[in-house]
């Protein structure tokens, strides 16, 4: 195993990957782990806090989210919540013939892999194409509903190269045509303004540690009067939807972290873009050969996607690393995989090219100077790459 980096400067650009928890969202919680730690289905005092803690973070996520409180449901994460509103609906309205499913060939590998296990079970599945610059046409969608059309489910923002898909658009057709719409919403939030009482969204999926709130607990938004069953098998809590004793300290830091994080949206990706077309501007200046993944136009400010010939991606990693520089070439849940990217396989780009990416995904608290770093490491790894490369003119 690789020893912890000691260094005492580290520039954390991994963002989409996971963040750093928030003081304000480390000290709501601190109290519920320490004093206030009953169980909310308990009936003394310290429980009662407890059950006000939790219904009161619902009602400040619901506020963020502009929903009601009585749709929002915690989860442990988005890939619970992804497999709860994929999985149990399906099943559901598979009582009523419904048997299809309508996703895309890039989401994140919770939903594909959910898809992936429902084939094994008799549910037929369309995987809408994406085009070059990793965005879906709504039409596509449409063309794939018909009558036995359980539910679609389409990310808001991909995880690896940031693009923002019209979900408004799909989530009316799914509206007009009687199907359920589900959308992973992990990447959109805190980028893009959510209103789900202003949507036709069904069910939405978000997951705390993405937006500065501890790993461990995630949202499921279920929209009234959408059917759905229950996941898990247990106890009553979450109105018989979702058992298991709620972890208050965690949902408590999710409300305080989420509320921070939808507050000042525009202010803060504006911030964020100018950082990230410095460094765009500086790495094409300097470097070769290098393609930027997915549109700029479509995309939100904090993702930088980028592509270099003639490297391997996880050596440019490494070096990076040997700087203090924490990024990515793409999702931290297929980084053990040795296969190449399948969002940047669905775009188009040849597999060799494809092993050539580094995701930089920021946040508004990165500075220029550590930008110019990023960018001078950068142009020096990759030069050194292609030294040592065989296949690299």
């Amino acid at each position: 195993m690789r020893g912890i980096n000691l260094k005492k400067k580290i520039i954390y650009v991994d963002n989409a990957a996971t963040t750093k928890i928030s003081d304000s969202c480390f000290n709501a919680m601190l109290p519920y782990l320490k004093t206030e730690y009953g169980n909310p289905s308990s009936i003394y005092s310290i429980a009662h806090t407890a059950k006000f803690a939790v219904e009161n973070a619902r009602e400040e996520i619901a506020d963020a989210l502009n929903a009601n409180p009585e749709e929002i449901y915690f989860t442990s994460c988005a890939t619970e919540s992804n497999n709860w509103a994929i999985k149990c609906a399906a099943n559901l309205l598979k009582k009523e013939g419904k048997t299809h499913i309508i996703t895309s060939n890039f989401e994140h590998p919770s939903v594909l892999n959910c898809c992936k296990s429902l084939e094994k079970e008799g549910f037929k599945v369309s995987y809408v194409p994406v085009n070059e610059e990793g965005l879906i046409n709504p039409k596509d969608v449409e063309k794939e509903i018909k009558k036995e059309t359980a539910l679609v489910s389409i990310m808001w923002v991909n995880n690896e190269i940031g693009t923002i898909q019209p979900i408004k658009k799909i989530a009316e057709i799914c509206n007009e045509k009687g199907v359920l719409f589900h959308t992973d919403a992990v990447q959109a939030v805190g980028h893009v303004n959510i209103s789900l009482k202003n949507e036709k969204i069904n069910m939405l999926s978000i997951s705390g540690h993405k937006i500065n709130a501890p790993k461990g607990v995630g949202i499921l938004y279920i929209k009234k009067g959408t059917k759905i069953k229950s996941f898990l098998n247990g106890g009553s809590q979450e109105k018989n939807l979702r058992a298991g004793t709620e972890n208050v300290a965690f949902i408590v830091g999710l409300s305080k972290a989420l509320t921070e994080k939808t507050q000042n949206i525009t202010q803060k990706e504006n911030k964020i873009k100018v950082l990230r077309d410095f460094l765009l501007n500086e790495l094409e200046k300097n470097i070769e050969k290098i393609r930027v993944n997915g549109s700029l136009e479509k995309r939100v400010a904090s993702n930088l996607n980028v592509s270099f010939e003639g490297i391997e991606g996880e050596s440019l990693l490494l070096l990076l690393d040997s700087c203090g520089i924490c990024a990515s070439s793409g999702s931290a849940c297929t980084s053990n995989s040795l296969n190449p990217s399948h969002v940047l396989l669905a775009i188009g780009l040849p597999a060799e090219i494809a092993h050539g990416s580094l995701r930089i995904s920021l946040n508004e608290n990165n500075t220029m100077e550590e930008i110019k770093e990023i960018v001078n490491a950068t142009i020096n790894s990759v030069n050194k790459l292609r030294k040592m490369s065989p296949i690299w003119n």
